[in-house]
């Protein structure tokens, strides 16, 4: 199998549509063409070629999870959850309208999380501090309620919620 053609997309500038064999097989980020030493008339072995529809699978949902951190701060369970629904299909159904939705790996959704951790995009001290923040400011939430509702929100986040008490109280 051999690279046939490698095409900016109409929509979006920062992806690239690949062809092989003169069909279209998959997209991926100009980085990830880079990175990946793509250009036309490389020769692919099958297992080449899906790592490739691999990587195009990480490419876009790093992506929409980027989008998703960059609103506002996320926990670590938030953003797990975000990814672990764009693994299912019948929820991608419900949420698309579309009979076959794109369906991620859980494989590929493990590794965003992981990168989008050691980006720190993911954070969940940053997170609590920013809840607390948010609620005193908006409600005039007390200490207690605000460790109360930090608690019901991930229970992962025990120590974080203890070490803003600790710190709040000094």
């Amino acid at each position: 199998m051999k690279i046939t053609d490698i095409s900016l997309q109409a929509r979006n500038n920062n992806r690239v549509n690949v062809s092989i064999d003169g069909v279209y097989s998959f997209s991926l980020d100009i980085a990830q063409v880079t990175d990946l030493n793509l250009k036309v008339g490389r020769e692919l072995s099958d297992g080449e070629l899906e790592e490739l529809q691999e990587e195009s699978q990480f490419g876009k949902l790093y992506m929409r999870a980027l989008e998703y951190c960059l609103r506002r701060p996320h926990s670590v369970k938030e953003v797990r959850d975000y990814l672990w629904r764009k693994t299912q299909p019948t929820l991608r159904k419900k949420q698309t309208g579309i009979d076959n939705p794109v369906v991620y790996s859980e494989r590929v959704a493990s590794r965003v999380l992981s990168k989008l951790q050691q980006k720190t995009y993911v954070n969940d001290e940053a997170f609590a501090r920013w809840w607390v923040e948010n609620r005193q400011l908006s409600k005039g939430v007390s200490r207690r309620k605000l460790t109360a509702e930090l608690t019901r929100l991930a229970q992962h986040m025990r120590k974080v919620v203890t070490d803003i008490k600790n710190n709040t109280q000094e």
